[in-house]
């Protein structure tokens, strides 16, 4: 792979011409983000002291008030959908562009930004109160049965935390960097941290990123969104806001496996309560009179919304389970495309790059047994929420 060829990324935009230091509040004009004026005004604003203070503070450092309109949107969009189901079809079909139209005209300009992620956990909580306030008063839906819906909610948002900790950032106190930009390691450290990630050998050399100047371990890859190099990087998620890489890609495999459960199982529940008398998979095409009273009717539309954003995540775990099996991550098979190092397998869905196969069954055992990034040096990066 010729990563260490590739140019850093282009340095930031340059700062509006009519946002000045002088002015603390800054001023807003179209190509000015207003979410860092409103957070500033905020920050001004907040106590000195007191734990309630630091809390505040890191409230407001974290948030966005141009995620108001989606969160707004949302509801409303799917309370007209359901009104007739012509108006659901093209609601529905509008809907992804939409959100990327809201998010490309407010947060283009954020390398980082809690607009997908709050999006999710907004839906997924949604979806959840319209299922306690209108599915199950309908008395279809055993206490069994909503146990188990409230405990698969649990469990994805757990799990989502878990994922959140830390993608295994590479650490800088392992090694030293000489002058020509060779990693400097003696051999017992260097044989421990070789085996310390997933598929790689030991004949496996360190490389240097081109943006960081540190030395990094066989397989790490500089996330340009988050400007850290990771261990074992797979790709940067902007559902979770946070890359995917050794220290989580186990725990983002899991999310990803309970939230679809989780999911699959709630729309059945739905189905069945709206439609007793179709099948399941007919009941998303044809429901007699499910229109006849808003609540079935929004009930319905959120249903469908829900088959969307699930057969999106189901897409994405077949590709993760697909890369797994080949032992290959989302960035290598990106660059093996870009060099025409890799073959192209199973329609397109996988690249084969063939550097660390071991067979499809090692090749599970080594992403299972993997080392956790807590069992290897911890770098000096914050936390990126």
């Amino acid at each position: 792979m010729k990563w260490e060829k590739l140019k850093p990324p282009e340095p930031d935009d340059p700062m509006c011409c009519c946002e000045c230091d002088v002015f603390q509040y800054g001023c807003c004009c179209d190509c000015e983000d207003l979410d860092e004026a409103f957070n500033r005004w905020l920050r001004d604003k907040a106590p000195k002291s007191g734990c309630h203070s630091f809390l505040l503070g890191a409230l407001i450092d974290n948030l966005e008030i141009s995620l108001v309109p989606a969160l707004v949107l949302l509801p409303l969009l799917m309370r007209v959908a359901a009104l007739h189901y012509l108006l659901g079809i093209m609601i529905l079909t509008a809907l992804p562009g939409l959100v990327l139209w809201l998010y490309y005209a407010t947060h283009k300009r954020k390398r980082r930004t809690l607009f997908f992620l709050t999006l999710a956990l907004y839906s997924l909580a949604y979806m959840y109160y319209l299922f306690i306030t209108e599915i199950v008063p309908r008395g279809d839906v055993s206490r069994l049965q909503l146990c188990t819906v409230t405990a698969g909610m649990i469990f994805t948002i757990a799990s989502l935390v878990r994922t959140k900790r830390s993608p295994g950032f590479v650490s800088t106190a392992a090694r030293e960097v000489d002058g020509k930009g060779s990693p400097a390691l003696s051999e017992s450290v260097q044989t421990e941290a070789s085996s310390s990630f997933s598929g790689s050998r030991p004949s496996d050399k360190w490389s240097r990123c081109p943006v960081c100047k540190i030395a990094r371990p066989p397989r790490a890859g500089h996330c340009g969104t988050c400007g850290v190099c990771v261990q074992r990087l797979d790709h940067h998620c902007v559902w979770i806001n946070s890359c995917v890489g050794q220290g989580n890609h186990r725990s983002f495999l899991l999310t990803l496996c309970v939230f679809l459960l989780t999911s699959l199982y709630g729309i059945t529940l739905v189905l069945r309560s709206l439609c007793p008398q179709q099948y399941l998979v007919s009941a998303l095409f044809y429901c007699p009179g499910v229109y006849s009273q808003s609540s079935s009717a929004l009930c319905f539309t959120c249903a469908w919304y829900s088959v969307i954003v699930t057969g999106g995540l189901l897409y994405l775990l077949v590709a993760q389970v697909v890369n797994i099996s080949f032992n290959v991550t989302e960035r290598e098979a990106q660059l093996a495309l870009r060099n025409k190092t890799g073959q192209s397998r199973l329609w397109g869905l996988a690249v084969a790059t063939g550097t660390y196969s071991r067979g499809f069954y090692q090749n599970w055992v080594d992403f299972l047994t993997m080392a956790d990034a807590s069992t290897c040096p911890r770098s000096g990066a914050p936390h990126l929420v």
